[in-house]
């Protein structure tokens, strides 16, 4: 069985819920363009434009990551050629989670994005790296073990400037 890129599990759930790229288009501010060569495996997804397609689905980002082998490491190298950043969903086999725990990981230089706003809360734990946090004109920088938890009405967004990975729990509630 061959394993879906991020663009057809895109389709596939937009498909789903029977909206169109132009509907798709509207509910994210992305271009038709951008989400049709996105679809079609032309174009990569930031965390911004992922975070922004996911909401729009209905469904966590990490749904776009959902684990298809049972080798972790091999996933995480994989989706991380992939993209920028790799989600895993840590909330297991619980149905309709009352929050979403998920474990990220940002490759080094993540770029910067203009801040987001979606409904709910976010705590961030850092594991390994330096991640950079900024909510509204205020960066936080993190390092392992420190923490940060804010709303996520505040505009805010990640950033790896460092030369390694990040890796980090955000735990978020809508």
């Amino acid at each position: 069985m061959q394993k879906k890129n991020l663009g057809c599990s895109i389709k596939e759930i937009r498909q789903q819920k029977k909206m169109t790229l132009k509907n798709l288009s509207e509910e994210t501010d992305l271009s038709i363009s951008f989400l049709s060569q996105l679809e079609r495996g032309k174009s990569s997804a930031t965390l911004k434009s992922l975070k922004k397609i996911s909401l729009a689905l209905g469904v966590n980002p990490s749904y776009f990551f959902k684990q298809e082998n049972s080798n972790h490491n091999d996933s995480i190298t994989m989706r991380l050629s992939e993209n920028q950043f790799y989600y895993q969903d840590l909330s297991g086999d619980v149905a309709q989670p009352a929050f979403s725990p998920l474990l990220i990981v940002m490759k080094p230089g993540q770029s910067e994005e203009s801040l987001m706003t979606h409904t709910g809360q976010e705590f961030i734990y850092m594991l390994e790296g330096q991640l950079i946090v900024q909510i509204n004109d205020e960066l936080h920088t993190l390092n392992p073990g420190e923490s940060i938890m804010f709303d996520s009405m505040e505009p805010h967004y990640w950033y790896n400037y460092t030369n390694e990975d990040v890796r980090f729990l955000c735990v978020s509630y809508d």
